[in-house]
């Protein structure tokens, strides 16, 4: 039997991101934590980072303001959580409202802008490393192309993703370190 406190109502509840983002997985099925952190960390996570503590942390305040609730713990004392009705309502208000600017934090474009400052062959293998990871990046998402119904929301934001991927690796093998460029 599903466990759930109300520490305040639902309706005057502000959420953060993360927690919205937790409750909008949990609407497609219960998922424990851990399962959580595994499937935003692989579905969302090139653009929303998420680290298993935060994800733990806003489980319990989730659960205390009525918006999630704990099944029965299942192996190896995992703890399932299911959205409520409360938390369906307020995941709606949240995802319905403008979101801010986007902000692009690619620790790789900073090594680059400053790349005056950074050993070429430094420069290379970060290059090397993060082009590798964009190249699996993309066969993963390219493998989410054949569960994700064309013509949905999900579907247009996996194709932000392959864009994204495509044009990282497209515009890390434009870059050639250590060559003089023209002014």
């Amino acid at each position: 039997m599903p466990r759930a406190r109300r520490a305040e109502p639902a309706s005057d509840l502000e959420l953060n991101a993360t927690a919205a983002s937790i409750l909008g997985f949990l609407e497609n099925q219960p998922q424990t934590g851990w399962e959580l952190a595994a499937q935003m960390e692989d579905v969302i996570g090139d653009f929303w980072n998420v680290t298993r503590s935060q994800i733990y942390r806003e489980l319990k305040v989730l659960a205390a303001q009525g918006l999630v609730a704990s099944l029965e713990t299942g192996p190896r004392d995992r703890q399932p959580y299911r959205i409520t009705e409360a938390g369906r309502r307020a995941f709606r208000r949240w995802i319905s409202e403008e979101p801010g600017q986007p902000n692009m934090r690619i620790p790789l474009v900073l090594q680059v802008f400053f790349a005056e400052g950074v050993p070429v062959e430094t420069l290379r293998r970060s290059l090397a490393k993060l082009r590798a990871y964009h190249v699996k990046r993309l066969a993963v998402y390219q493998g989410f192309e054949k569960a994700v119904k064309r013509g949905t929301g999900s579907y247009d934001a996996l194709r932000l993703g392959l864009m994204f991927q495509r044009t990282m690796i497209a515009w890390i093998d434009s870059l050639h370190p250590g060559k003089k460029r023209r002014s």
